[in-house]
């Protein structure tokens, strides 16, 4: 019994890890007033990372508010895991001319 537990436990843990390693992280860079890539596909469960290389403080805000970080001053991050595939449109709400979009996919063999 105690082997069969074993192997459950083991196959669990590779599961785990196979589906971790299907998401990876991306990062977003806040520079020159842009987000840049201004649009980023990935896919569920990947975490977004917002970075600010501007000398000035922005924000990234969700239009919907499924997300909103803080003022970031130079060199602060704000960070987002994707859980729901779908389009994320976002912008700085202190600069509402800076714009960006997440597209979110389904995870492979996802729906």
């Amino acid at each position: 019994m105690f082997r069969t537990l074993m192997r459950g436990a083991f196959a669990a843990m590779l599961l785990l890890a196979a589906t971790t390693a299907q998401a990876a992280d991306a990062d977003v860079a806040i520079d020159n007033f842009t987000f840049g890539p201004q649009e980023l596909h990935v896919k569920v469960g990947t975490t977004v990372t917002w970075v600010n290389r501007d000398d000035i403080p922005h924000t990234v805000t969700s239009t919907t508010l499924a997300f909103r970080s803080k003022a970031l001053d130079t060199n602060d991050k704000f960070s987002f895991t994707f859980t729901t595939p779908g389009s994320y449109k976002y912008f700085c709400s202190l600069h509402p001319h800076m714009t960006g979009t997440i597209v979110v996919e389904a995870a492979a063999g996802g729906k």
